[in-house]
């Protein structure tokens, strides 16, 4: 086991760049795989979830291949995110030659995991060098729409261009964690050659060096905006500030817009981002519950040119303790086709949340919203009161996990 070092890279805009993006696990999944069976060199993936289902089997045989190949093939998962995989599952991808690590591989507790907070909750892949995805989805079946009512609505973004060599410089420091290794300068991100015309900054939220990098950058958006703001966020209970600048873009006229989960994958999730709904419908704010099935995006966008997509959620957990990455992107193109997606979203599959009547509950629902109001004003204090452990990240071998020469799983094959 080695301990992790603190990841840093320039915060700047970078040229040049060309975003597809992808919307669900049919769109994502496919074009992932196709690249991992691609590569020629090196894939670096990290995840939060990585399940043994069919989406999970089907990642293991591209990897599996892309190794047995040749390809230096890097995987980093969570330990409290990922925490069943079989040793045959790992087994036969680390005697392929696969460098598989766990992050911070807690023990459980009376069938209790104990590693709860500061998750490594990102979602990136980046193959040669040259190709990357990030967003917020993980591989599991959920994530498709034949799993059923609880499939999830989600997103990412293929990437091409120079913005690639910050997110493969930062996957190599964070997947690639030798101990007491000095790890080269970051790579040259002026002699890559140009993809498109979208400028982007690739933005990662860690618990040393930028512990609210993205937070910051939405605000920053949300103070400069004009006419609107989309914001579709699974898991929304963000902090004061960022409340306030919500609220004073709507009051200023600006159309702010937020698509929140109707049909949660966990109920909690609805309840606290209701004890919001007064404070933000009062500004003006407009709030969407998406009700065909679990939202699970992290995406935004501010007038015509800016957005956002990566694994953030807009929860205590994501801003304060969770590792996170984003790429925030400026071109029209780009906002065009997302605020037609998330149109469609409202238009279609949202119900619009309507202001309180008045009644003789307004006071207990005055109280209870200032209450909620500053609990948030004082969150970011009191996260960093709790355990602020060093995590570990594990490298799997496959004399760790028992298994050698086991046959490589099939694509399809059932958890």
């Amino acid at each position: 086991m080695t301990r992790l070092h603190k990841n840093q890279h320039p915060r700047r805009w970078v040229p040049g760049n060309h975003f597809e993006l992808l919307e669900n696990g049919e769109e994502f999944f496919p074009r992932v795989f196709e690249a991992i069976a691609q590569a020629r060199r090196e894939v670096m993936l990290e995840t939060f979830i990585l399940f043994e289902d069919k989406i999970g089997q089907a990642l293991h045989a591209a990897l599996l291949g892309a190794a047995q190949r040749g390809v230096q093939v890097h995987v980093l998962v969570d330990g409290f995110g990922s925490p069943d995989l079989s040793d045959r599952y790992v087994g036969s991808l680390t005697e392929a030659g696969v460098r598989f690590r766990i992050f911070d591989p807690g023990r459980s507790f009376m069938g209790q995991r104990l590693n709860v907070l500061r998750r490594m909750h990102r979602k990136i892949v980046v193959v040669d060098g040259q190709l990357g995805f990030i967003g917020g989805i993980n591989y599991s079946a959920d994530h498709v729409a034949d799993f059923g009512p609880e499939a999830k609505q989600d997103y990412s973004v293929q990437v091409r261009g120079p913005i690639v060599a910050q997110m493969h410089h930062f996957t190599r420091e964070a997947v690639l964690d030798d101990a007491g290794r000095k790890h080269q300068p970051s790579a040259s991100i002026t002699g890559r050659p140009h993809a498109g015309t979208a400028r982007a900054m690739f933005v990662t939220r860690d618990n040393h060096h930028h512990t609210n990098d993205i937070e910051h950058h939405y605000r920053v958006a949300l103070r400069t905006a004009r006419h609107r703001v989309v914001i579709a966020n699974a898991y929304f209970f963000p902090g004061y500030r960022f409340i306030r600048e919500m609220r004073r873009a709507a009051r200023r006229g600006v159309d702010v817009r937020l698509i929140l989960q109707g049909q949660p994958d966990m109920p909690i999730v609805k309840a606290a981002a209701s004890l919001l709904y007064d404070h933000l419908l009062r500004a003006g704010v407009r709030i969407y519950e998406y009700c065909d099935r679990p939202l699970h995006g992290k995406v935004a966008l501010v007038d015509d040119e800016w957005a956002t997509v990566g694994s953030s959620n807009l929860d205590p957990l994501s801003l304060s303790l969770n590792l996170e990455a984003n790429v925030i992107i400026q071109d029209n193109a780009f906002n065009a086709r997302l605020h037609r997606r998330l149109s469609h979203l409202m238009d279609n599959s949202c119900k619009q949340v309507e202001a309180t009547a008045p009644s003789r509950w307004d006071g207990l629902r005055l109280l209870r919203s200032y209450a909620v109001f500053h609990l948030m004003r004082w969150f970011p204090t009191w996260a960093g009161w709790l355990p602020r452990h060093q995590p570990v990240i594990a490298l799997a071998s496959p004399q760790e996990v028992g298994v050698p020469n086991v046959p490589p799983a099939q694509p399809g094959a059932a958890a």
